[in-house]
């Protein structure tokens, strides 16, 4: 889940007033002292069940990170095209990756998609966008940097009930202080889950216990899995299909997941066909047309299981790239 998702999401999250609150300070009240703040937040873990020496472990020796706070006012909106990202997300270096990481661990992945219903390719696709097949996971400590955000005032709400969460986590044994670390925003682990989402979806996948995505395959891999298959994955579809628009049209008018659903059929009788030129399947499906780069620009029809992975990170770029990745991961060419 990238920081601008979790950006977006608290939009939806936080009621207008306190955002606004939030945005524009309330001068009425000066801001605690750090360590006071802190103070307050340890007696409120308390008051939730949260153990002492897990709170003194978590929090003891913290202090605000000026450099989270400026990534976090640097929420850059769109700055480049679909086709920029897509070539730097979806490269031959990662199909080639995500292909052997198929067949590496193909036993798991079979076992892991058999149970939720869920494609292997992906479930590989989502783990290789979000955090480059786990090498990439950030590397600051999501308990900081949830406290720097919390206490900043800007958001506070929804990251001190992260921050709390996070420290159920430690509390519960899944991952140590000091190995649990993430994004900037406290994204966490190999598929980036908010400690909020972890209780939600994370899985024991290996059945030890734990729910560790950091370092665990299985567990990353169920993760996954069951995040899609919780938000509504549909077994018998797949992500969706480039086409071609007939020429002169009115694209604008067609585009977006606002509108309403159209079968195949109905697309087809607009004078939509595939990419290659050839009429589209003959499937009881709905589809919405989607066009990341606008009227200009590429246009696919997306399916249900699309919104999926809509829910994962909002962002046509991104879900568009996780179902090109898949379809390469699966196509072999």
């Amino acid at each position: 889940m990238t920081e601008a998702t979790i950006s977006r999401r608290l939009r939806h999250l936080l009621p207008a007033g306190l955002l606004l609150v939030g945005l524009l300070g309330s001068p009425a009240q000066a801001a605690p002292d750090f360590q006071q703040w802190l103070g307050t937040l340890k007696q409120e873990a308390a008051r939730e069940g949260i153990r002492p020496a897990t709170i003194e472990t978590a929090l003891t020796g913290i202090a605000p990170i000026p450099r989270i706070l400026e990534l976090d006012g640097r929420q850059p909106e769109r700055t480049i095209s679909f086709e920029t990202y897509l070539s730097r997300a979806v490269t031959k270096t990662r199909i080639k990756r995500a292909r052997e990481q198929m067949v590496t661990h193909k036993a798991l992945l079979t076992q892991i998609s058999n149970k939720y219903g869920v494609p292997a390719r992906f479930i590989v696709a989502l783990w290789g966008m979000e955090t480059d097949f786990g090498g990439n996971m950030g590397g600051f400590k999501v308990i900081d940097a949830l406290a720097t955000l919390a206490y900043d005032g800007r958001r506070s709400a929804f990251f001190r009930g992260e921050l709390l969460t996070a420290l159920r986590i430690l509390d519960e044994g899944h991952i140590a202080p000091d190995r649990m670390l993430g994004s900037w925003a406290g994204a966490m682990g190999q598929c980036q889950f908010m400690p909020s989402s972890f209780f939600k979806y994370a899985q024991d996948g290996n059945g030890d216990g734990r729910r560790d995505i950091w370092t665990t395959h299985a567990d990353v891999f169920a993760s996954a899995a069951n995040y899609l298959s919780t938000v509504g994955w549909k077994t018998e579809q797949t992500w969706g299909r480039a086409v071609r628009l007939p020429k002169g049209a009115d694209s604008a008018a067609w585009v977006g997941l606002d509108k309403p659903a159209l079968s195949l059929s109905a697309w087809a009788k607009r004078g939509v066909r595939s990419a290659d030129g050839k009429a589209l399947p003959k499937a009881n499906m709905d589809a919405w047309l989607v066009q990341p780069d606008g009227p200009k620009g590429r246009a696919f029809l997306v399916y249900g299981n699309y919104r999926t992975i809509m829910d994962w990170n909002r962002s046509t770029y991104f879900a568009t790239a996780v179902g090109i990745l898949a379809d390469h991961i699966g196509s072999g060419k």
